[in-house]
């Protein structure tokens, strides 16, 4: 996803200075003009922003307080840093208060919307963190989403994805179920798929991967293993509330099973995968 959306910005007119841990992933950005950065921090040695897209929060931590990581660079001309990653409300908070001793602006702002959102601009983004670092981050994050939104202080933007992503799990377990319930009755999978697809059951699980399952196609748009990631941060933020989420831990343990399976690096729509092994036959 961080490099499609690198490619928005750069198609927008942006000067971009890229870094991966994985040169080949930037190629395509090099090739039309960016400029290759050796560590993050070299990436922001000479920007007036830069934003992160990694996938764990250990990987956050690393590219911002680690040995060449961001903070280690910060000019008097550089005004603010994003980090789109799905991560913990707390790191969030911490890395607002790091930047702001330095007089330099952060926000939270995970995302919604996979990898084709990030491909075509329309991606949902949920934006923790100061008001006005947000207002002069906006005209950029036009370039990558369609739905935008300010949610409130830092770790804000994180909660909002967090919710986001319980209800991504109760949609997937209910397509999934769905969809293996369908097979066994003997039903015709497409025209199932295209009613209940616009009826009251209808999501965007239903619709965007439900094809993909007909096919199965498991290929990520996001990983499971990330999504176990995630999983397990709303839970250990809803442990810190006091409050019990049943579901959203039994679609985890669901996932983890999957995971353990050699699936991680598939798709979240493979969790029919781990219905049809507790169920012992292919849908």
């Amino acid at each position: 996803m961080g490099g499609a959306m690198a490619a928005r910005l750069q198609r927008a007119g942006h000067e971009l200075y890229v870094h991966s841990r994985t040169r080949a992933k930037t190629e395509a950005l090099l090739q039309a003009g960016a400029f290759w950065a050796a560590s993050p921090a070299a990436a922001v040695r000479h920007a007036e922003a830069c934003f992160t897209m990694l996938g764990l929060p250990e990987d956050v931590e690393q590219a911002y307080l680690g040995d060449g990581g961001i903070m280690s660079a910060l000019h008097p001309d550089f005004r603010f840093a994003v980090d789109m990653t799905s991560t913990r409300p707390s790191l969030a908070r911490s890395l607002s208060l790091a930047f702001a001793r330095q007089d330099a602006g952060f926000l939270d702002a995970p995302v919604s919307g996979g990898e084709p959102g990030a491909r075509n601009g329309s991606l949902s983004i949920m934006a923790g963190g100061d008001a006005a670092v947000f207002a002069q981050a906006l005209p950029l994050f036009r370039e990558l989403g369609q739905t935008i939104e300010f949610v409130g202080a830092a770790g804000a933007g994180q909660q909002t994805k967090l919710a986001n992503q319980i209800l991504v799990a109760g949609n997937m377990i209910g397509a999934c179920e769905a969809l293996l319930f369908a097979s066994r009755a003997g039903l015709d999978m497409e025209k199932t798929l295209n009613l209940i697809g616009a009826g009251a059951g209808a999501s965007w699980s239903v619709n965007q991967l439900g094809p993909r399952i007909l096919r199965r196609d498991f290929a990520p748009g996001f990983f499971v293993e990330h999504f176990v990631k995630d999983m397990g941060i709303a839970l250990e933020e809803a442990d810190r509330m006091n409050l019990a989420l049943p579901g959203l831990a039994l679609v985890r343990q669901l996932y983890i099973a999957l995971k353990a399976q050699g699936e991680g690096r598939s798709g979240t729509q493979a969790l029919i995968l781990a219905l049809e092994r507790i169920n012992a036959s292919p849908a």
